[in-house]
């Protein structure tokens, strides 16, 4: 894996890719990732936790460069299918903007024949994601202050951002 892309990585039609505003759904991503071919559906969903470090956080801001993060999506999606050949369906959906405690961040959906190779797949695209995309956050703390972190950061570090 490297993080230099030399051609654009043109998407699949199976596959489905987003970066937005509006509120993600777990039935919407599911569907995405579903086919007749599939003997499991692989659903990771990122969401807003009250705390960092043990310190109260009330909200998060995500921001993303998002021609490049939309890139790195399908990037993600051509390597899966690459270690895994049996992967028939790729679903990656990041918000964007303020979200509350509770609120959804990210849904990752693999559809694929087997279970193992959906969780497989399903756990490098998340952490791939965390590592490469050009996606930032803002973490709004309790106590009214803010800090903006840089999601590829916290993987470097080792902390489970």
């Amino acid at each position: 894996m490297t993080n230099t892309f030399t051609a654009p990585v043109k998407p699949r039609i199976e596959d489905s890719f987003a970066i937005t505003f509006a509120p993600l759904s777990l039935e919407e991503i599911y569907a995405k990732a579903d086919a007749s071919a599939n003997g499991a559906v692989v659903v990771m969903s990122g969401m807003v936790r009250n705390n960092t470090d043990g310190q109260p956080v009330v909200a998060l801001e995500y921001q993303a460069y998002e021609p490049m993060a939309m890139q790195v999506f399908y990037q993600i999606a051509a390597e899966i299918r690459t270690f895994w050949t049996e992967i028939n369906r790729v679903v990656i959906h990041h918000r964007i903007g303020r979200l509350q405690v509770g609120e959804i961040s990210v849904l990752i959906a693999i559809g694929c024949p087997h279970r193992g190779e959906a969780f497989e797949a399903c756990r490098y695209a998340i952490d791939t994601l965390k590592h490469n995309a050009p996606i930032w956050k803002k973490e709004h703390w309790q106590n009214g202050s803010s800090t903006w972190v840089s999601i590829g950061a916290c993987e470097q570090s080792g902390e489970n951002c």
